[in-house]
């Protein structure tokens, strides 16, 4: 294989449009509602094997894999940025010391006029404000990553397997120098159809969506927080789940729905059915697995669970990445990575039960967000009541075993 034409469900980064020299290879999402490449016009195709060659899909192994250089808890100084952000604020102070420095910025905002999250690219800070938050959809990346130019300094953001696509790119015409790399603590990409279904459902009552924050600090950055013990090892589980907090600002009205009181994009996506092939399949980029100059997400965990304002976990693989993020107007306090990386998947997310049902159901029109959501909520009080049952013969077992001994 020399071309891209038979790579399916792959990771949709966008990185091989960017590169083909024809230009005949589009992204455009499949049946499930992921991107992934086509080849238009094969005819045109001379097998160059450049769209192969920067593919992290195809690959067995990251195109960078370096010690970590230190790990932060970490926030904005800026109390506005921490509150408009979805933890910490990192992202945008990286962002705008780089764009004071002379950089650009490839960073992802939300389009309204097509329902999707896409990058874009940022000369000044202003532009650079609409990346601020998490987006919890897919990206589209070509026309941002064709807007690149290699002479220019930039600062790259994106799921860990765009980065590393895009770091193969950048290494194979030598221009690493000229860009820093930032990757995420990344659960997973759910499928555009979920999406379409939930806004096709919210605008019935608030109009066309023209804003979208899907972690939301209005009721603070934890909605509330949660404890169970792990009656295996005995151990104390945090549950942050509570802090997923979506606002929709429609032309007619808001809304705003919550994890904890049964959002159903949360519910759907959190339970792991409809979720990208290669998330489940091919993701090699779980825990500190990153091909980037800098990792964030949020600090998740016990020492900083009290704090309503939001932290940020940030991993630095790189020196270049490390001096960027200690210059720019942060707070950091260097912790141990474990705690850094506390509550983050350390493998790949596993398809749930209800995987195959919920992707028919979604190819189908026909099918509204409450019926899949009503799928996933009666799965979910089964496993409640097994679990119910499993506990106590748990918990007898152990205190079994330990009058054994």
């Amino acid at each position: 294989m020399n071309n891209i034409d038979s790579v399916k469900d792959c990771y949709g980064c966008g990185v091989c449009s960017t590169v083909c020299p024809k230009e005949i290879i589009r992204i455009e999402q499949n049946g499930y509602g992921f991107y992934e490449p086509k080849i238009t016009e094969s005819i045109l195709c001379i097998n160059c094997g450049l769209c192969i060659k920067v593919c992290s899909f195809t690959q067995g192994t990251l195109s960078e894999t370096n010690p970590i250089v230190a790990s932060y808890a970490a926030w904005s100084n800026d109390e506005q940025v921490r509150r408009k952000s979805s933890s910490g604020g990192i992202g945008f102070e990286l962002g705008r010391h780089l764009i004071e420095e002379g950089y650009k910025v490839c960073g992802v905002r939300y389009n309204p006029q097509q329902n999707r999250a896409e990058h874009y690219i940022a000369s000044t800070i202003e532009e650079f404000i609409p990346s601020i938050g998490s987006k919890y959809i897919q990206s589209y990346t070509v026309d941002a990553l064709k807007g690149i130019n290699p002479e220019d300094k930039y600062l790259v953001t994106g799921t860990p397997c765009q980065i590393d696509s895009f770091r193969r790119h950048i290494k194979r015409i030598n221009i690493e120098d000229n860009f820093i790399l930032m990757d995420f603590f990344c659960h997973g990409v759910p499928s555009k159809l979920l999406w379409d279904k939930y806004l096709s459902d919210v605008e019935k009552t608030t109009g066309k969506v023209i804003y979208a924050s899907w972690r939301n600090k209005t009721t603070g950055w934890h909605d509330a927080w949660t404890m169970a013990i792990n009656v295996e090892t005995q151990g104390e589980k945090v549950n942050w789940h509570d802090s997923y907090n979506i606002l929709l600002k429609g032309e007619k009205d808001f809304y705003n729905s919550r994890y904890s009181q049964g959002d159903p994009f949360y519910c759907l996506f959190l339970s792991d059915n409809c979720l990208g092939k290669a998330c489940y399949d091919h993701c090699k980029y779980k825990y500190d697995r990153s091909a980037a100059d800098i990792r964030i997400g949020d600090l998740w965990g016990k020492k900083y669970r009290n704090n309503k304002e939001g932290v940020s976990g940030v991993v630095t693989f790189t020196t270049k990445g490390d001096t960027a993020l200690r210059q720019a107007n942060c707070t950091l306090i260097e912790e141990p990575f474990e705690m850094v990386a506390e509550g983050q998947m350390k493998a790949p997310a596993q398809r749930g039960k209800l995987y195959e049902k919920l992707n028919t159901f979604l190819h189908n029109e026909k099918t509204g967000i409450k019926e899949l959501h009503n799928l996933v909520m009666k799965e979910n009080k089964k496993k409640k009541q097994i679990n119910r049952l499993k506990h106590p013969i748990r918990t007898l077992l152990n205190l079994v075993k330990k009058i054994a001994k």
